[in-house]
């Protein structure tokens, strides 16, 4: 069966960090494009940043430039997103997502791209 866990959400201060774990099975992400998606309340879910198959590739929102990074390690199935330099506007679920590929070094960061997800991890930025 294939899932997606994440974990490492929590309470972060304005201007700490955060690592997230996305803890995957049933499939290898090493062909697989991951996403890291996120839905602040009351607002509609969005792209953070995605890395590639071959992990060559990644793609992210203008507000994640410089703060948020995405990894993956391969042998251990498992995709990060750090967060640096947290905001209060950084505050929601944060979900990751992926889908399997033939393309090695592609990602975008559509949600209709991706078909397994996880339940999310919830992210508070305050002080």
């Amino acid at each position: 069966q294939l899932r997606l866990v994440e974990s490492g959400g929590g309470l972060v201060q304005p201007g700490g960090s955060l690592r997230l774990s996305c803890v995957t099975s049933g499939f290898s992400i090493e062909n697989s494009i991951i996403g890291w998606f996120r839905q602040a309340p009351g607002k509609a879910r969005e792209g953070v940043r995605c890395i590639s198959a071959n992990g060559e590739t990644t793609n992210y929102a203008p507000f994640a430039k410089g703060r948020l990074t995405i990894s993956k390690d391969n042998a251990k199935n498992t995709a990060y997103l750090q967060m640096n330099n947290a905001k209060p506007e950084d505050t929601g679920i944060y979900y990751c997502a992926a889908v399997q590929t033939e393309v090695s070094g592609f990602c975008r960061l559509r949600g209709d791209l991706y078909s397994h997800w996880g339940q999310g991890t919830q992210v508070t930025v305050s002080p």
